[in-house]
Order: structure tokens, then sequence, then C-alpha cells
């Protein structure tokens, strides 16, 4: 089953808080279809064995998907990473340091932050050491929305259900820090297979992925030297390999107050940042990037409908004809809507603007509305 036809299977139940825009017969006569080509499939999937559902790659441009949210923009998105160190190199200052980030809403260096509420799983600690660290790192600047627990039971033993009932209370959750990860898995021998490994990541990116938050496993590197930084991670490359990225901090000399970050993403870019510890604080500051982000280039289009939207004008609808006549566009109006599907993620991420597309009885409507901007 595909992310659009799960959202097309729960559109019917229910309709999502995207769909304030539209008018409800439009939304049905959309999810219609949706829904029976949807149930079709099932259909013929349960009489035949051999049938693999697939999609037209006309049907994949038809469609609208989700892009992940950012957490910390350039850096952190909605998905599951790992975060990984030696013993007290100073992952769990770094993890105090993001999660107050995020929860305040503050950039991190020069990274502007996504804000929302925060869920700090720090299974190696007590209550006492966090208050004396975050008093030397924050003072008494409080974050409301930064939250600790260090007790939380074990995946496939009522995890799942803890982080559930935290984000029914916090309908704003971003980020999950779960500090260590090995606290959460399941008590077996100490080495694990590729399997087991790429399982336990899968399952923790399906809950991060279904509610669209970011899940953080805190992890350990080993002894052995590599010539691949990733390849220290403890453990299997499935670890790595089912995790939507992983950040690696370390030191040259153990004895350093600088350290060097690694990160490396499925979408996004490689880099590495150069870090100095604050002794006095005890947070790490920002010293150089040796990578330089690539930032691409702002879209014609994209930067018409964002002046069409704005404060004034928070809300448009029409058809793709009456859309191109009010950009005065030379996109062909059988490719606009192809390409505002295939860009509706980086305008919503980028302008803050949400696109959707419906099917009328005679025609496709587009849709456009301005969102709250939480950067």
């Amino acid at each position: 089953m595909t992310e659009n036809e799960k959202t097309a299977l729960n559109s019917s139940i229910g309709a999502d808080e995207r769909q304030s825009l539209s008018d409800n017969s439009i939304i049905a006569q959309s999810d219609e279809k949706s829904n029976t080509d949807f149930y079709k499939m099932m259909v013929r999937q349960m009489i035949d064995p051999t049938y693999l559902p697939t999609i037209s790659m006309p049907e994949l441009y038809e469609n609208v998907y989700d892009s992940k949210p950012l957490i910390v923009e350039g850096l952190l998105y909605a998905g599951t990473y790992l975060f990984v160190g030696a013993p007290k190199v100073g992952k769990s200052f770094f993890m105090l340091q993001l999660a107050y980030h995020v929860s305040t809403g503050i950039p991190l260096w020069e990274y502007s932050v996504r804000k929302g509420s925060v869920l700090y799983l720090a299974l190696e600690d007590d209550y006492h050491r966090l208050q004396e660290r975050l008093y030397r790192m924050f003072g008494t600047d409080c974050a409301l929305d930064l939250h600790f627990s260090v007790t939380a039971r074990q995946l496939g033993k009522g995890l799942n259900e803890q982080l559930q009932g935290f984000i029914t209370e916090h309908k704003d959750t971003r980020l999950i820090i779960i500090d260590t990860l090995q606290k959460v898995r399941e008590i077996g021998g100490e080495s694990y297979s590729y399997g087991s490994d790429y399982d336990i990541i899968t399952q923790l990116k399906q809950f991060a992925d279904s509610y669209k938050i970011c899940l953080l496993l805190v992890h350990h590197t080993r002894k052995q030297k590599a010539d691949d930084a990733f390849d220290m991670i403890s453990g299997t490359n499935g670890l790595l390999g089912a995790a939507d990225g992983a950040f690696l901090l370390y030191k040259q000399k153990r004895t350093s107050n600088k350290a060097v970050l690694e990160i490396s993403g499925r979408d996004q870019q490689d880099q590495k940042i150069n870090l100095v510890r604050n002794e006095e604080k005890l947070c790490w500051d920002f010293e150089s990037a040796e990578t330089e982000l690539w930032k691409e280039p702002p879209d014609p289009l994209l930067e018409e409908i964002a002046a069409l939207i704005t404060e004034d004008c928070p809300e448009w609808s029409g058809t793709a004809t009456e859309l191109s006549e009010r950009l005065r566009t030379d996109i062909p109006v059988n490719m606009l809507t192809k390409r505002l599907n295939v860009c509706s993620g980086k305008l919503k991420n980028n302008y803050g603007i949400e696109y959707r597309s419906c099917r009328t009885h005679d025609s496709r409507k587009i849709e456009f509305r301005r969102l709250q901007s939480d950067l």
C-alpha cells in the first residue's frame, strides 16, 4: 500500500486538517475515485497472488505526496536518525542543547528551527543530573515545551504506547530523543544480526513517519577505527541502512574541547561541522563548516505563487487555466498541475503555502492556503 493510498483510505473516514480549504463535496468526489481504485487493487490482490500493484509515471505525477517537515533547517528533518559517538564525548549535552532549541524555536547556531514540543528520554541519567546540567547550560530560562523522563518501556513492550500517549497530549510534538537506543531494545545477546538491527530501526521509523515527527536515537561507536567514520557505529550496517540518516560526533584528541560533527542523510547533503565546547556553559558552539550547503535557486513559479498568497490574500482557488492567466506563466496548462504536484513540498516548507488539487465533475480545482509560520 502506498502512502497516497493510505491517505485516500483515511480521507473517506474523516476530513483531515488540510481539507478545511475545500468544499466537502469536491473532496468526496476526489477521494471516491481514489478509494475505488484502491479497493479494486486490494480485491485483485486477494484473488490473484501473482498481482503486483504498480503506478505509472503519469499517475505518479498526478499525486501529491507529503514532504518531510524540517526540524532544524539543513540539519534535521522528520524521520528516524542515529546520533552516535564514543562514551563521554558530549552526546547528552548536545541532545539537551538541541532539545532546548527545538522546544523554544531559538535558532541553533545559524540554522533556523521549527518550534514544537520535545520529549527527551534520558534513560542513562537521573533528574538531579538533568537539573544541574540544564541550569549550567541555560540558567533559569525554562523551555515550557521541553519534557523529560528517565524511565521508559522497551520496544514491543509498551514503548510505542507511551510515546503515542505523549503525542496525544502534546499534539505539536516535533522531536523525541531516546538516550540511548540500547535501553529500549529487547533484552537479548550482546551481538545482533543485520536483520534484527534493521528491524529495530524499521519499527521506530514506522512510528516516526506515522506521526511526522523526528525520532533521534543516541547510540555508541565501536572501538575499532574505520576508513568510513560511519562504519564505526556499534552494531551492524542494518542500523544505518534502515535509518533516514546519522550524526557522528567525535574528537581527534580525547582531552580536546573541539569536536567534529559529521552528518549523512538519505535525503540531505552530507556535512562536516567543526564544533568547540563552551567550558563555562558546556554547550557546543559552532566554529566552522567544511561543507557549504548547496541551496537550490528560487523557482520562478513558486515565487509568483508566494506573491499571490499573502497575509491580505491567504487563500486562492480556481482551475489551472485560471491560475495560468493570473500568474501569466508560460508553462502549458496541462503541465502546470503536474509541476505543482511535484513542488508541493517546497511550496509548503519554503514558502508556508499549502497546495491541494481536487477533481470536480467537470474540471480539476487548484487550491492554495497560507499557513501560520512556526519558524
